[in-house]
């Protein structure tokens, strides 16, 4: 953030901060999500002094900002992803600040997240197809809501099976059952 924006919205009453207008396609808008996240990340990386790569895409209408290259990186994941996790909604809420809008940004470092996906969609297929040649329902360990949904995706190209999610979060997870 600039050192003017700053000022100003020290200066202005609450009422009169307007956000920024959006305007032009939705890929357009997707793109301006990547370019905030990636200048807040990168001076993120900056402060703590790791090395890394930033790659903005759009994909299923979605921002997606992946972080690479850089050995320390591996601390930004954390166990299971929980660093990771945190980090994006950090990047969601600065791109927030600066839209006004809620972003559904992506975020992977070093990764991990694409990894995970396979691990997940595997997980998912090998859990349904055995569901499928057992007819007993299997309840998996506690999941994400990103993890949940690449598990539910998988389920779904099997045929004779269905997903549902049960559970409060954090113990939220996904529960394979065949179809009647």
């Amino acid at each position: 953030m600039s050192e003017t924006l700053q000022a100003a919205d020290v200066d202005a009453p609450e009422a009169d901060k307007v956000p920024p207008a959006r305007s032009g396609s939705s890929e357009d808008l997707l793109v301006q999500e990547g370019d905030i996240a990636g200048d807040y990340l990168e001076r993120l990386l900056d402060l703590l002094d790791y090395d890394g790569d930033i790659d903005l895409d759009v994909e299923a209408g979605r921002a997606i900002v992946s972080i690479d290259g850089g050995d320390d990186l591996e601390k930004l994941v954390g166990p299971r992803g929980t660093v990771l996790e945190s980090l994006q909604e950090l990047t969601r809420l600065a791109v927030q600040q600066e839209t006004g809008v809620r972003s559904r940004l992506m975020l992977d470092i070093a990764g991990w997240r694409a990894g995970r996906r396979a691990e997940l969609a595997d997980l998912g297929r090998t859990t349904a197809e055995k569901v499928v040649a057992t007819g007993e329902k299997v309840r998996l360990h506690p999941m994400t809501p990103f993890e949940r949904k690449v598990v539910h995706d998988a389920v779904a190209a099997v045929a004779g099976v269905h997903s549902e999610s049960e559970g409060e979060e954090p113990q939220r997870r996904v529960v394979v059952l065949p179809k009647p």
